[in-house]
C-alpha cells in the first residue's frame, strides 16, 4: 500500500472509531499511521490524501515548565467538547504539561492587564472579496495622531488574539515602544483548529485567500489611523509564523520586516500530507532552487529582513525548519541557478548566551555588504514549541527563553521599509471598518 492510501485508510478508520466512541483506539490508530509514514523517509511532496480528510490525534509537546519533559499525554484541549478536536491541518496542538495536566487557561484578569492605563484593545470585523475575519487592535496610550509603527501578530492554532496578546506580552511592549498592534483572528469555519491555512496553495498567493484578507486588515489600519508606512511589520507563531512567511513573500511592498517563531518556510506544503512531512521532518532545503517566491510581488522581489526563533527541542514543528527559513530568505539574493551561499556569502556573526536561570541560546546574524544585519536566527536550546520569553498568562509560552517579543521589536525598528507601504495595493478592497 502506498503512502497516500496508508494515510487515507488510517484517517478513515480513526474517524470511524471516534464516531463509535472509541477515542483511545482512534488515537492509537492515527499515531501508528503517522509513525509508519514518517519513519519511511517520505519526501515532502507525498501525494495528497484529500484536502477535506479530517485527522484526529494527540501530539507530543514539550513544556519547559514540566519536570518530566518528553512524556506523551492523551489529555484533551481545555474547553473541547470531546478529547480530540477535528481539524484539517494539525499544526499547533493545545499546550499541555507533559505530566498530563490540562493547558494553562488565560484568566480574565490577565487579559485585562494586557490593556495598559489609557490604552485601548478593541474588536473589529473586516470583509473583502476574499472573506471575512475579526481582529483585535491595540492602541497605546501615547497614540495622539502622530504616525506610529504597526505590528501584525498572527496567532497559532487553537489560539485567539487575546491569548496570543497575553502570551507574547506584545501590548505591554507596544506601550513601551509606542506602536499599534493588530491581531487578525482565524475563523473556525476556515479551519476547525483556528490554524492559518499556510499549507493550502490557494492561500499562498497575492490578492487571493487569506493573504489578501490579512493584507486588507493591515491596509484598513493604515487608512484609519496615523501609521508610519515605512514601519509596518508582521510576526507569527507556528501556523502564524508560516503565514508570516507567506505574507513577506506575497506582499514585500507592504511589510518592512517579519518575525517567524517556530514556523516554516514559504510554500513547502500544498496539502495536509505535505504539511505533516514538513512539520515533522523539516522542510526540504531550497538548495539551488529559488522556487516561486514572487507570487505577484513583481519581477524584482524584495528580500524582506527576517528574524527567526525556534526551540531545538520542538517536536511539533521540526527545528530544521528555522534553518530552511533562513536559507530560503538568502536565496532571494541569489541569481537564478547559482549556489546560494556562493552567490550571497554574507558575513556571519555568532553570539552564544544564557538567560539567567533559563535556557541557553545561539544567535546567528547575517549581514549585508554595508554591515547591517538582514537575517537573524535565534536557536533556543532546550525549548519546545513555545513563544520564547513569553508570559504564563497565555498558551504556548516558555518564560525561560530569551525575550522573543522584545528582540523582534528591536529588529523591526532597525529595518524601515525603503518605500511607503500600500502605494500599489488596491486589489484587496474592503468594506468600512465595523466594531463589535
Amino acid at each position: 500500500m502506498n503512502m497516500k492510501e496508508t494515510l487515507r485508510t488510517g484517517i478513515l478508520e480513526a474517524t470511524r472509531l471516534v464516531n463509535a466512541g472509541g477515542l483511545r483506539e482512534a488515537t492509537a490508530k492515527i499515531q501508528r499511521t503517522l509513525r509508519g509514514i514518517l519513519s519511511s523517509d517520505a519526501p515532502a511532496d507525498i501525494p495528497s490524501a484529500g484536502a477535506d480528510a479530517p485527522i484526529e490525534g494527540t501530539f507530543r509537546v514539550i513544556d519547559a515548565h514540566s519536570p518530566s519533559a518528553g512524556a506523551e499525554t492523551n489529555v484533551p484541549p481545555a474547553g473541547a467538547s470531546r478529547p480530540f478536536a477535528r481539524f484539517r491541518a494539525p499544526l499547533h496542538p493545545q499546550p499541555r504539561g507533559d505530566s498530563g495536566q490540562r493547558p494553562r487557561p488565560t484568566p480574565p484578569s490577565d487579559l485585562a492587564r494586557d490593556v495598559e492605563p489609557g490604552g485601548q484593545f478593541i474588536s473589529r470585523s473586516y470583509t473583502n472579496q476574499a472573506g471575512t475575519r475579526t481582529y483585535k487592535l491595540y492602541i497605546p496610550s501615547g497614540y495622539q495622531g502622530k504616525p506610529l509603527p504597526l505590528i501584525v501578530m498572527l496567532h497559532g492554532c487553537t489560539q485567539s488574539p487575546d491569548d496570543f496578546a497575553a502570551g507574547t506580552r506584545m501590548n505591554r511592549l507596544a506601550e513601551e515602544h509606542q506602536c499599534l498592534v493588530v491581531y487578525p483572528a482565524q475563523a473556525r469555519a476556515a479551519n476547525q483548529s483556528n490554524c492559518w491555512n499556510w499549507f493550502n496553495t490557494a492561500d499562498q498567493h497575492r490578492d487571493r485567500g487569506e493573504p489578501c484578507i490579512i493584507a486588507g486588515i493591515t491596509l484598513e489600519i493604515i487608512s484609519g489611523y496615523a501609521i508610519d508606512t515605512h514601519r509596518v511589520y508582521v510576526a507569527g507563531l507556528s501556523a502564524g509564523g508560516a503565514m508570516a512567511a507567506v505574507m513577506a513573500t506575497t506582499y514585500p511592498d507592504l511589510y518592512a520586516a517579519i518575525g517567524i517563531h517556530s514556523g516554516l518556510p514559504y510554500a513547502v506544503a500544498h496539502d495536509l500530507p505535505s504539511a505533516f512531512a514538513a512539520m515533522h521532518q523539516g522542510a526540504p532545503s531550497p538548495g539551488n532552487d529559488r522556487r516561486d517566491r514572487t507570487s505577484g510581488a513583481g519581477s524584482s522581489p524584495r528580500a524582506v529582513p527576517t528574524i527567526v526563533f525556534h526551540g531545538d527541542r520542538d517536536t511539533t514543528v521540526h527545528p530544521r525548519n528555522g534553518d530552511h527559513v533562513i536559507a530560503q530568505c538568502m536565496s532571494v539574493h541569489a541569481p537564478n541557478g547559482s549556489d546560494i551561499k556562493a552567490a550571497t556569502n554574507p558575513p556571519v556573526t555568532v553570539q552564544r548566551g544564557q538567560v539567567p536561570d533559563g535556557h541557553a541560546y545561539t544567535r546567528t546574524s547575517y549581514h549585508d555588504p554595508s554591515g547591517q544585519i538582514m537575517l537573524e536566527q535565534w536557536e533556543v536550546h532546550g525549548a519546545g514549541h513555545a513563544w520564547s520569553g513569553g508570559s504564563l498568562g497565555g498558551s504556548y509560552t516558555d518564560p525561560k527563553g530569551p525575550d522573543a517579543t522584545n528582540e523582534m521589536i528591536r529588529f523591526f525598528y532597525e529595518h524601515p521599509h525603503p518605500e511607503p507601504a500600500g502605494k500599489s495595493l488596491a486589489a484587496c478592497t474592503s468594506s468600512p471598518m465595523t466594531s463589535h
